[in-house]
């Protein structure tokens, strides 16, 4: 049986896009603006997001206390509400849908970690949140996950495995108790 030794950790084959100068800069940006509900004005937001190379569509909203790991990779459909506290940890590319909530305390995580490896080595995967999807209060997504379109994940709930199209998915890890019905 192996041990764990991160002194061998090796990032280097991973890269977060932006140059160091750009990086740093929205580091800062995000903690002045994003982190905080000292600035609650939307459009400051959208633009900012969209000057450091976010896509938007329309009538998006993002709440006090966001948390954006990387604007470049994030693209945002049409009317989708992001809630408080939301944290986008987008290592690579995320990519949310037209008419979605995620709401208070929800996470999008691309990024973890090989237990199996000794060097503990990052691994990362895409996320899609699919239209009309809902992302309960303080649910997780994990790396590589898709979103059906109008699936649910309930408050609390984990993704560790894609969500098929209106299902509502409830538990850790999040299995499908139903079909969602709209009417």
């Amino acid at each position: 049986m192996g041990t764990t030794k991160l002194s061998e950790y090796d990032n280097a084959p991973y890269h977060p896009g932006g140059s160091a100068i750009k990086r740093l800069l929205w580091f800062y940006v995000n903690a002045i603006v994003f982190k905080t509900s000292l600035l609650p004005i939307n459009a400051i937001k959208v633009a900012l997001l969209k000057l450091f190379g976010a896509k938007l569509g329309s009538r998006v909203v993002i709440k006090p206390c966001v948390n954006i790991k990387y604007p470049w990779h994030l693209v945002v459909g049409n009317d989708t509400w992001i809630g408080e506290g939301v944290w986008i940890d987008n290592l690579v590319p995320v990519t949310i849908g037209s008419d979605i909530c995620i709401s208070q305390g929800a996470i999008l995580q691309t990024g973890s970690h090989n237990y199996k490896q000794r060097t503990f080595d990052l691994i990362t995967g895409n996320i899609v949140l699919a239209d009309g999807a809902w992302i309960g209060c303080c649910a997780i997504i994990n790396q590589g996950i898709t979103v059906g379109s109008h699936a649910v994940l309930t408050a609390g709930s984990v993704a560790t495995k894609n969500l098929d199209a209106f299902g509502i998915y409830q538990g850790n890890p999040a299995v499908k108790v139903r079909e969602r019905t709209i009417e």
